[in-house]
């Protein structure tokens, strides 16, 4: 039974690798770490591409494969008759592929066996919890990590084959099309290919997520609390937020369930917690949190609206983009509140100094609105000793001195090409 599970996923294996994907453009080292001699994890949210990224990598060795995701699999595994018929379906591999291996339970152990026996491991998974406990406890040292996430602006440009310039007014108007379009449908690449299905798909996928790598794999009961909240953080994308008033809002049974499920819906990357800057950790860890989604998209499929939210949408997406850079929430990466109230969106951190201050504004074209954005900024300058403020807009550029500080006012697109002179 078992050999005929794994000739099954070796025909599934060749036909997914006799398509053409678009190359993800992330370290500009995959070589390197497809050479690495520890075990290469590829995580990230479920459906960004990571089986394909894992694809991309093998396709020019010989590789056996194996997909956790197939109930059968898990139904028949039998780790060394597993092995054996791996032997046999693909003899003379040379690196073994495991996708979405946190399906399997107690998978760490029987992948540390793997390790000691010398196999050559990639591996791929959609919870978070694979680094910060299992990853981290059983196999420290052992491994290193790619994260993936939907496609990013310049990826999402690359697929469609747009060649875009901002110089004439057609093409401005093209440019910001794509844009729009990228704002509203997110990066998931069926989407993407196929974005009259966006609202279906990426309803499903958000329930899949809820009801089979949360509910189905840390026993939740209680279904319905969890979807409400899931619903709820959605319609609250890029608010700060405390547990206590979710669990008002929302009449839950407790705190502690609560950042239970919160915790959850973070290890399956699926909604971010990012917490507000702070030197002393414990003040830090009683403030609230703004809350991120990890793509436009699935806010755009629940149908709340985008004109009335568009300076969030486009917070969420210059959030996602920080992290697809390499910022590390609550390590590199925070919002903040000044002594005066006034809220400072991203705080970006390198080594113990504070790197750069970011505002997201959709427009800053009222008076108003500009005096606010860098009011705080000046005034978190000071609090925080960084020089280098920007406000992210949608569609302005320009750059302004106040109190001998100079503030950079971006358009977003322009700021998703940082290397180019588009």
């Amino acid at each position: 039974m078992l050999r005929s599970i794994l000739l099954q996923q070796k025909e599934e294996r060749d036909m997914l690798l006799a398509k053409d994907y678009l190359k993800r453009t992330l370290t500009g080292e995959n070589e390197i770490f497809l050479r690495s001699g520890l075990i290469k994890l590829i995580s990230g949210p479920r459906r960004a591409g990571k089986s394909v990224f894992a694809l991309q990598l093998l396709q020019e060795h010989p590789f056996a494969y194996l997909n956790f995701d197939d109930d059968l699999l898990l139904k028949f595994f039998e780790e060394d008759l597993v092995f054996q018929s791996l032997l046999v379906v693909y003899p003379n591999f040379e690196y073994l592929l495991l996708d979405e291996i946190q399906n399997l339970r107690n998978w760490e152990v029987w992948v540390g066996k793997l390790y000691r026996r010398g196999v050559n491991l990639v591996i791929t998974g959609s919870n978070a919890n694979l680094l910060s406990s299992e990853m981290g406890t059983s196999l420290t040292g052992r491994y290193v990590q790619i994260t993936l996430l939907p496609f990013s602006f310049v990826e999402f440009i690359d697929f469609k084959k747009i060649i875009l310039q901002s110089a004439t007014p057609v093409g401005k108007a093209a440019l910001l099309k794509v844009l729009n379009d990228y704002m509203v449908m997110g990066g998931y690449p069926e989407t993407i290919k196929t974005p009259e299905i966006i609202r279906n798909y990426l309803s499903a996928l958000f329930d899949s997520i809820l009801l089979k790598d949360i509910t189905k794999r840390f026993g939740v009961r209680n279904t319905n609390e969890l979807i409400n909240l899931a619903n709820y953080l959605l319609a609250n994308c890029a608010n700060p937020l405390s547990v206590n008033s979710i669990v008002t809002d929302l009449s839950l049974g407790s705190v502690n369930t609560t950042q239970k499920f919160c915790k959850y819906l973070s290890e399956t990357y699926l909604f971010f917690f990012l917490p507000r800057f702070n030197s002393k950790l414990k003040l830090m860890q009683k403030a609230d949190t703004k809350v991120y989604v990890i793509d436009n998209g699935f806010i755009y499929a629940h149908a709340f609206s985008l004109s009335s939210n568009a300076g969030k949408i486009l917070e969420n997406m210059v959030f996602v983009e920080l992290i697809r850079r390499g910022y590390i929430i609550g390590q590199t990466l925070f919002y903040y509140r000044s002594r005066n109230n006034r809220e400072i969106d991203f705080v970006c951190r390198k080594g113990f100094v504070i790197e750069k201050l970011i505002q997201v504004s959709y427009t800053v074209a009222s008076h108003k609105t500009l005096k606010r954005e860098t009011d705080a900024l000046l005034e978190v300058s000071d609090e925080l000793t960084c020089n280098e403020l920007s406000i992210i807009t949608y569609d302005e550029e320009r750059s302004i001195e106040i109190n001998g500080k100079q503030i950079e006012i971006v358009p977003v697109w322009k700021w998703m090409f940082p290397d180019s002179n588009r």
